[in-house]
């Protein structure tokens, strides 16, 4: 989707590698990691009598801990089955996406916890996350500190 909906590179120009990092990426890591983190969640964070602080301590745990390390994580594989220096990818996109993360996320996992039952959060997740991969798939495939160069990339999501 990022190569074609967001840099229309166009069939020919279709990086299929890039492709499959981000699919093994989702399938191998992403998928079996949130599936577990939101059971972890669901156990560990319980405030049966204020139920919206409950929600509230899910979100800022899911924030500063699994979206923190699996943005982490997401940029020093990709860097490393790049053949790049991990170090550098970070420097340069870390806090960016970070940030970027932080103006969609929070809201989207408000809802998901507070609406949506356990067993569907992680569809739900991988539905927003169809837009949000095509950011980090973008951002990931642009040079070293190209986003800080140019203001108006990566996109604001």
């Amino acid at each position: 989707m990022a190569q074609q909906l967001v840099e229309r590179r166009g069939a020919r120009a279709h990086d299929l590698t890039r492709t499959a990092r981000m699919a093994a990426y989702g399938g191998f890591v992403f998928g079996p990691a949130a599936t577990l983190w939101y059971g972890v969640l669901q156990r560990s964070i319980r405030i049966p009598s204020r139920p919206n602080v409950e929600i509230l301590a899910r979100v800022a745990a899911d924030q500063c801990v699994f979206a923190s390390t699996n943005l982490f994580v997401f940029l020093s594989t990709m860097a490393v089955l790049e053949g790049g220096d991990p170090r550098k990818k970070l420097q340069s996109t870390y806090v960016e996406a970070l940030k970027k993360n932080w103006m969609v996320w929070p809201v989207v996992q408000f809802t998901n916890f507070m609406f949506v039952p356990l067993e569907h959060r992680v569809l739900v997740v991988n539905v927003v996350s169809l837009g949000w991969n095509c950011y980090l798939s973008y951002l990931n495939s642009m040079p070293s500190g190209a986003h800080i160069a140019n203001a108006t990339y990566p996109p604001d999501v």
